[in-house]
């Protein structure tokens, strides 16, 4: 006898007929009723969150960090999300998530009974509560209030939380409102929060702008963000990316065809996210002001934060820093290298994988600032060649030795008191006794240790000479009046008077440093840094719009005259930096000045164009000694002038912004002594100078030329018929 005939002889037996009905009538009402009173207990002392909040959604938003043309670099905060209305995004998104997640979405009120039959099913088989029953309210429920429906928690009581509090949700909003708090609320992996986020991260463009392929992977990624993260894990991703776009061609959305041809459609992402590994110095720079003025606030409110940074300016500064200090490092162009390389510490890193960053870098650092001098807007900030590895911004944190660099505040002072360029002082060995007992008199040597007799203050500037600018501030100007200078020149670091800081023996802010050179590039004004054009609310209302600061530190024609000395720096053989600079094809008006140590451990070149002033330094943390020759001139002018070449080839070439104003008087000189020149100077030493009116020589050279009376040199106001 067959099973079938007796399963229905069994079954039209009328005593077990009725016994059967009876047991699975009382099994199902005892099943309600457990079932009536779980319902009733989930939600018992408000242990449901009230719904009537979700009409004011304000989510925690990362507030993001633009660069002055508009380009994402950064979010700052946990989530990165930007709410949208549902309006503004893609059909093929919402088509992909219904298809996916919730097909009866528009035909349920909260709970789609079908897939709890389907999830009760899985309770008979497995003894436990399956994930495929919770539609697109019950998930935004859990994903509104995680503190109380815990996407964890694998007990009927979360479902039945879930479950009320989507009814509760569907008798208060459309479908249409609760859809557009789904798409602005679910983790799409990567930090991307909502679809707008996520278009942004995966695929650099709005979520009202992708296509059905890029639909269909951000639909993908709910199940396991981690696991079918596209960036990480392409295969997985367009597999899964590849079912949901069966799941759209089943659900009607597509037809066969379409759906075979958005399947072979390549996996397209953006080149990058953000530029956030671009700049991750300024970066910080900006967190750490936005922080000291709007509070903790920055990383929930979705604050639209416009910096002054130009990519392109940052990347070049990034690439020429790096060459240099690997080059360097190498001993192949600039001879022997003694301490341990960047990658060799890179690679002892690698060896021990649970090593932590030493608190200083044993590896030769360099740092970067390039400033637009006409508003002080910060374009390029390098704080160190590894953020990961060392977070500590060397621009704005360290204080070190500007050496050279700060002569020019030594021969402002000097115009300033009324000394002009033409004026000679001797370059011969120079003593000086030490104030504390016991000690050895200083005995300041120039950088070749040669000497070089009677310099005219340009010559000496422009060749960095050390006897000369040291005696220009010691004899003839002072050590309160070269402080002075330096403050008005934005200086604020401590600067004690004694005879070495006329070559840069105090320590100073690297970032002060280098805006007190926007004095120059601007004739005579010094602007402030600064890092932001403007702070906005979500809604476009701007909070903080900082103005450039300037401030007046000299006149325009004693700037010009410095102006013209740094540009000699430049483009003269026996500039400091000639060797670096021009004489690798730089062909930008320009000026400048390197910066060099006593004893090698700091080399800085400081330079400006018409539109960028750019400060480079190189150093090891613990100050030590570089290397054996180790100068401004040769180490770090080569790294901004790549920087220069690198920005200027993809920009127009400035005009000489920089002319003679018409308030100096010129007169022809003898550079061997500073006067006038005659005929009988040799034409070597003829030199067309300019000066501040009141300052210019009044008498001939008494060096050159022969008086016709006796043969002895003559001198005087006029010359010799």
């Amino acid at each position: 006898m067959s099973l079938r005939t007796t399963l229905s002889r069994w079954w039209h037996t009328p005593k077990i007929r009725s016994w059967t009905v009876t047991v699975v009538a009382g099994g199902a009402g005892f099943g309600l009723a457990l079932l009536w009173g779980a319902w009733h207990r989930a939600c018992l002392n408000n242990a449901c969150p009230s719904v009537t909040s979700v009409g004011n959604y304000d989510p925690d938003q990362a507030s993001k960090v633009y660069a002055a043309d508009g380009r994402l670099i950064t979010d700052l905060g946990g989530e990165r999300r930007t709410v949208v209305p549902l309006a503004q995004i893609s059909p093929a998104v919402i088509a992909a998530f219904l298809s996916v997640e919730d097909k009866r979405f528009y035909r349920h009120h909260g709970i789609d009974w079908i897939r709890v039959f389907g999830a009760a099913k899985g309770i008979l088989l497995s003894g436990r509560i399956s994930g495929g029953a919770s539609t697109i309210t019950m998930q935004l429920a859990g994903n509104l209030w995680p503190d109380i429906i815990v996407r964890r928690d694998r007990s009927p009581r979360r479902k039945i939380r879930e479950a009320q509090v989507a009814l509760e949700l569907e008798s208060q909003y459309s479908k249409d409102k609760i859809l557009e708090l789904y798409l602005n609320q679910i983790d799409l992996g990567n930090r991307a929060f909502g679809v707008e986020a996520a278009a942004q991260r995966y695929f650099g463009k709005s979520a009202h702008d992708l296509n059905v392929a890029e639909a269909a992977m951000l639909a993908a990624l709910p199940k396991g963000p981690s696991l079918y993260n596209p960036r990480k894990e392409r295969g997985r991703a367009i597999q899964r990316r590849n079912v949901v776009i069966n799941l759209m061609r089943d659900n009607g959305v597509l037809s066969k065809e379409e759906g075979e041809r958005w399947k072979a459609y390549p996996l397209v992402l953006s080149s990058r996210s953000d530029f956030s590994e671009v700049a991750p110095y300024f970066t910080e720079y900006v967190r750490q002001l936005m922080s000291a003025r709007f509070g903790p606030e920055i990383y929930t409110s979705g604050l639209r934060i416009y910096t002054t940074l130009d990519l392109e300016v940052q990347q070049a500064a990034e690439r020429s820093l790096e060459a240099q200090l690997q080059l360097i490092e190498s001993g192949t162009v600039y001879g022997p290298y003694s301490h341990k390389s960047y990658a060799q510490y890179l690679q002892e890193r690698a060896d021990k994988d649970d090593a932590e960053p030493p608190s200083s870098s044993p590896y030769l650092q360099g740092m970067v600032v390039s400033l637009d001098p006409r508003t002080g807007f910060i374009r390029a900030m390098v704080g160190g060649r590894d953020f990961e590895d060392s977070k500590f911004n060397r621009a704005v944190q360290a204080r070190r030795q500007p050496g050279s660099t700060f002569k020019p505040f030594v021969y402002s002072a000097a115009l300033r008191a009324g000394h002009p360029l033409s004026e000679i002082l001797v370059d011969e060995p120079l003593s000086v006794p030490n104030m504390g007992p016991n000690q050895e008199p200083w005995e300041p040597q120039n950088y070749d240790n040669q000497f070089r007799g009677p310099l005219t203050l340009r010559q000496a500037l422009t060749m960095s000479n050390n006897i000369v600018t040291i005696r220009l501030g010691m004899e003839e100007v002072g050590e309160q009046a070269v402080i002075d200078e330096a403050t008005r020149f934005g200086i604020t670091t401590e600067i004690k008077p004694v005879p070495s800081i006329h070559i840069g023996s105090e320590v100073v802010q690297p970032l002060e440093m280098v805006a007190a050179y926007t004095t120059f590039a601007n004739l005579g004004t010094r602007v402030m840094p600064t890092a932001i054009l403007r702070v906005e609310d979500r809604q476009g209302n701007i909070l903080w719009q900082p103005q450039p600061r300037t401030t007046i530190v000299m006149p325009r024609n004693q700037a010009w005259l410095l102006v013209d000395v740094l540009r000699d720096v430049i483009r003269s053989p026996y500039g400091s930096a000639y060797v670096g600079t021009t004489a690798q094809g730089l062909r930008v008006p320009a000026g400048g000045k390197t910066g060099t140590t006593d004893d090698g451990t700091d080399v800085w070149f400081i330079g400006f164009t018409p539109d960028l002033v750019t400060g480079v330094w190189m150093g090891l943390d613990k100050p030590e000694r570089i290397k054996n020759v180790a100068t401004g001139g040769i180490l770090a002018a080569p790294a901004w002038t790549a920087m220069m070449r690198d920005i200027y080839d993809r920009r127009a070439m400035p005009t000489d912004p920089w002319p003679r104003p018409d308030s100096l008087v010129i007169a022809e000189i003898d550079k061997s002594t500073g006067e006038l020149a005659w005929p009988y100077c040799p034409k070597e030493l003829h030199f067309v100078e300019s000066y501040i009116p009141g300052t210019e020589p009044k008498e001939y050279c008494h060096v050159h030329g022969l008086n016709p009376l006796g043969g002895s040199p003559l001198t005087g106001s006029t010359p010799s018929p």
